[in-house]
């Protein structure tokens, strides 16, 4: 079977026309994205039901594929946008795909699966949702997820909890691939050349993420202030994102002065953010839930060690509890202890970055491009051979 310059494995089938349906441009997607569309023998479309999210400021790479913005049309429930485009259903007519994808059961995207069922295209489910992260899903939600994977033929999911959450609803095990989420990994890498050269850390910690109660940066704060009174000394902290807390998070960091040394960034631009990990020695990820947490990559490729919630899908699966970091719950003392042996052992702390490196390789785009094509191969009843980049496999190894 041929191979693509970018180490996927590929089809000899004469040509294979996929079309992928997602809420919005997101950054470490693009690359997967790219990858697919310059695969010979594959017409690779995106369909994006609007150009951004009010919430995202994301930097955004080129988009190097055909891609399709759809008029945009949504909603608000909580703090979500739920996504209703109906002319997605003349656009896939003309695109006329073999294969359809939706990551998603936003209205717009249960038109394209009735679109899928309509015309016989084979219809893949993609998701970085959870197990965890869909617990408290409504009977009607449940009811819309199993009339879908009965008309599905093939699973994406991005991470180990995302294969259990097609399992809890009777998946077969084969019908299922991996398209993990990640992030430029070489870029990050400690003195790679697009990374700008840094001297030793001068910060202790880094949190990086939007300023909201879902993400939890006061709780880095009072971490950063327990494990100061722990070593004696003040703690540095660097916070890199904005958002609705920003004000009450500068006050409560004001009167942590004695200490906690805290230096807010804002915003980063993808150029910058190598550089802002690669100046801290701990990154902190106190989250009340993420499907996955993209920024644990970055931290990851920049070699950092990592404490985590379980409530981020990277736990256990980028993220091995005291193997490249800690995986504890939102307990202040459990974390500032973990925080002080990562900040005072020297060998620790090199065994958990050189880990963290390590894992962070295997999640790639190449690795992430290689499941999406197989999915598709899959649901066309096309033989599948082995990828050329293995899958990150758990670690039972544990840092000294």
């Amino acid at each position: 079977m041929p191979c693509s310059p970018f180490g996927l494995f590929i089809s000899t089938r004469q040509s294979m026309r996929i079309a992928l349906i997602t809420n919005t441009p997101p950054p470490y997607r693009l690359p997967i994205f790219s990858r697919l569309a310059a695969l010979p023998g594959v017409v690779f479309h995106v369909v994006f039901c609007t150009r951004r999210e009010p919430n995202r400021a994301w930097d955004l790479p080129a988009m190097e594929f055909p891609h399709h913005f759809l008029r945009e049309r949504f909603f608000t429930v909580g703090d979500r946008y739920v996504h209703d485009n109906p002319d997605v259903v003349p656009l896939l007519l003309r695109l006329k795909p073999e294969v359809i994808i939706t990551d998603g059961f936003n209205p717009t995207h249960l038109y394209a699966f009735v679109v899928a069922r309509l015309t016989g295209s084979a219809h893949v489910a993609m998701t970085d949702g959870t197990l965890r992260s869909e617990q408290t899903l409504s009977m009607t939600h449940r009811c819309v997820r199993r009339l879908v994977f009965r008309g599905t033929r093939a699973f994406i999911a991005a991470s180990e909890g995302g294969q259990a959450l097609f399992r809890s609803y009777g998946v077969k095990p084969e019908a299922c691939f991996f398209s993990w989420l990640c992030v430029d990994n070489p870029r990050f890498r400690p003195n790679a050349p697009a990374s700008p050269p840094t001297s030793a850390p001068v910060h202790d910690f880094i949190f990086c993420g939007r300023f909201e109660p879902a993400k939890d940066p006061l709780f880095a704060l009072a971490v950063a202030r327990e494990t100061a009174l722990r070593l004696r000394r003040k703690t540095r902290l660097l916070f890199v994102g904005a958002g609705s807390l920003d004000e009450l998070l500068r006050t409560q960091a004001s009167r942590e002065t004695h200490h906690v040394d805290t230096r807010f960034h804002g915003f980063a631009l993808q150029a910058e953010l190598p550089g802002l990990y690669q100046s801290a020695r701990v990154f902190l990820f106190p989250t009340h839930g993420d499907v996955w947490g993209v920024v644990a990559n970055e931290a990851c490729a920049a070699g950092l060690p990592v404490i985590v919630t379980p409530d981020a899908g990277v736990a256990g699966d980028l993220v091995l509890d005291e193997v490249n970091g800690y995986v504890r719950p939102r307990d202040i003392t459990a974390w500032a202890a973990c925080s002080e042996r990562l900040l005072t052992d020297n060998a620790l702390w090199h065994s958990c970055s050189a880990q963290s490196l390590r894992r962070a390789t295997q999640y790639n785009f190449d690795s992430a491009a290689q499941g999406i094509l197989d999915a598709c191969r899959f649901a066309l009843g096309i033989p599948i051979k082995s990828t050329m980049t293995p899958q990150p496999v758990a670690s039972s190894e544990k840092s000294p």
